[in-house]
């Protein structure tokens, strides 16, 4: 039997709810009935209310700030769901937490990547979902199935529809050169990168500009901003280097701490992020999100029909 034959299920953690239920919409099923609270301790508890037996699982909960709350919660839901005997679950992540920690750097430091995918594996998940992970090899972290999507097109549709003129797409560091490649051949756009360094953690300074950005539109992009830093910097650098205007597209808003202020006070015309994760409530018009809504909602129709999710893409 295939797991197109067993009912399709979907259910939300309290991450972010407003993406799961856009996603169920989409597909065109209602969010499972599912109860989460606390013990007066604070553990986690959860109560699924309906019939899992032989239905297709998919559990969405990105595991974002805060992260650990997130992250625990998720693996009670899976656990849950292992014990009630669906066909299969699969653990939707469209935010990857722990994803930074993916390699040992000094000697005695953990690899937490890898013990995030040992834990959820552990707990029951037969199928990982996730979106633009910060470090791809992540991927081989996993010894069950695991979907990478990524936010390139979604955010290449919306600089497409602004009809820019003279852009250049820029990839904020070194390890960032793919996803700005993908941006850049998809607008048809040169490509431009900022050579930094980080003399400490959370701490990055613009070495070099790499590229034609001047009388240019510059579009920066990165799988997500956390402190902002190395974004408000190279938009400065970019001005300073005769750049005529600055976009910054991400799919994943961290923007933890100061982010959030260097971002405002950075010259950037516009920040177009995704909903991935809730955007802080302090955000100002300058920006814009795009769900991925539409996107997570085929990948799980395709994967419960076992079709090819890599299609997506081509």
């Amino acid at each position: 039997m295939g797991y197109r034959d067993g009912e399709l299920k979907i259910f939300s953690g309290r991450a972010n709810p407003a993406l799961a239920e856009a996603i169920a919409q989409q597909i065109g099923v209602p969010l499972g009935d599912m109860q989460i609270g606390r013990f007066s301790n604070g553990e986690v508890r959860v109560m699924i209310r309906d019939n899992v037996r032989g239905c297709d699982v998919f559990v969405i909960q990105p595991t974002c700030d805060p992260v650990n709350e997130n992250m625990m919660e998720l693996l009670v839901m899976l656990d849950a769901f292992r014990r009630a005997s669906p066909q299969r679950v699969t653990a939707v992540i469209p935010f990857y937490g722990y994803a930074r920690q993916d390699r040992k750097t000094s000697g005695r430091e953990p690899i937490t990547a890898k013990l995030v995918a040992n834990l959820l594996t552990t707990a029951g998940a037969d199928r990982i979902l996730t979106m633009d992970l910060h470090a791809p090899q992540i991927q081989g972290f996993f010894d069950i199935p695991l979907d990478h999507l990524t936010g390139v097109p979604i955010l290449a549709q919306y600089f497409h529809d602004l009809s820019i003129r003279d852009g250049i797409v820029v990839a904020p560091d070194a390890g960032g050169g793919n996803r700005a490649r993908d941006l850049a051949e998809r607008l048809d756009m040169p490509i431009g990168f900022i050579d930094k360094r980080r003399p400490e953690p959370g701490v990055s300074e613009v070495t070099h500009v790499i590229g034609k950005v001047r009388d240019r539109t510059c579009i920066m992009v990165d799988d997500m901003i956390d402190t902002g830093g190395t974004i408000a910097a190279a938009a400065v650098a970019l001005l300073e280097h005769g750049a005529r205007e600055i976009y910054v597209a991400c799919t994943h808003p961290v923007l933890s701490g100061p982010g959030m202020a260097r971002l405002q006070a950075a010259p950037i015309r516009e920040v177009v992020v995704t909903d991935s994760i809730p955007l802080r409530s302090d955000a100002g018009e300058r920006f814009r999100v795009l769900s991925i809504a539409p996107l997570l909602g085929e990948a799980i129709t395709r994967i419960h029909e076992d079709e090819s999710v890599s299609l997506l893409f081509q």
